[in-house]
């Protein structure tokens, strides 16, 4: 009768982690699929062009407004403002080198009154995987997003440059391609991003607003460990209304 039971439970366990092990698989190559497939778009068109192709026309009554930068750009459902036009120029994965170079031809022809930026994630997250890169990479995020923000003004346009969001939670699969040193990369980049505030920039802090004690994001904001699910933006959109209120 012992001897069963042993069984019984030796046969669970076993079929438990054969179990826990296929799972493990399959998400492990979901992810592998979703970067492979990443990488090939990229080589077709590395800086995103095709993305937007084509020119959106403003409704001239309304004042366009552009979110602008990475998916959590892309994802950044607009507040209800009937006095501006929001219009969306964000793309998923990109860096800030990537931002840059296609903003001129993505952003400017839309003659925006007010541009969202948000934008710096990827490239802070490759400090897992390049380590050594570290300064060089910070370097280069707050030179291209200071860059953006210099293009915007020169055309008049009003920027609000919102700090780069928290992350989450790491989940287990990513996280031998993760590392501290991204959390502590975040909080140097946005007290930088924080000095780049003008008569014509206005520097949202997101960062504070999503972030728990440690500086992770809350468990209420989040959809994964970089992204923002609606409650999130909601936060965020309570902010960003108040200060297009304010320049209306």
């Amino acid at each position: 009768m012992r001897s069963s039971k042993f069984f019984i439970v030796l046969s669970t366990a076993v079929l438990s982690l054969l179990g826990g092990s296929i799972v493990l698989n399959i998400v492990l190559f979901n992810q592998a699929k979703k970067y492979y497939l990443e990488l090939n778009q990229t080589r077709l068109d590395p800086i995103g062009l095709s993305y937007y192709p084509a020119l959106r026309k403003t409704v001239k009554k309304l004042s366009p407004v552009v979110f602008f930068g990475d998916s959590r750009a892309e994802n950044w459902q607009p507040p209800n403002l009937n006095s501006y036009e929001f219009i969306n120029r964000g793309i998923s994965s990109q860096t800030s080198v990537q931002a840059i170079q296609r903003f001129a031809q993505h952003v400017r022809p839309l003659h925006p009154k007010v541009v969202i930026i948000q934008v710096g994630i990827n490239d802070l997250k490759a400090i897992a995987l390049f380590p050594e890169r570290k300064a060089e990479i910070v370097a280069a995020c707050r030179s291209n997003i200071e860059q953006i923000v210099k293009e915007s003004k020169s055309w008049g346009t009003i920027v609000i440059l919102t700090t780069i969001f928290p992350v989450g939670e790491v989940p287990l699969q990513r996280r031998p391609f993760w590392s501290d040193e991204i959390g502590q990369a975040v909080k140097d980049m946005n007290q930088y991003l924080a000095t780049l505030a003008s008569d014509r920039v206005i520097v949202l802090d997101a960062f504070s607003m999503l972030a728990d004690s440690q500086g992770m994001l809350l468990p209420t904001y989040q959809a994964d460990e970089l992204h923002l699910n609606k409650q999130g933006y909601l936060m965020l959109n309570q902010a960003l209304t108040k200060q297009l209120k304010m320049l209306e």
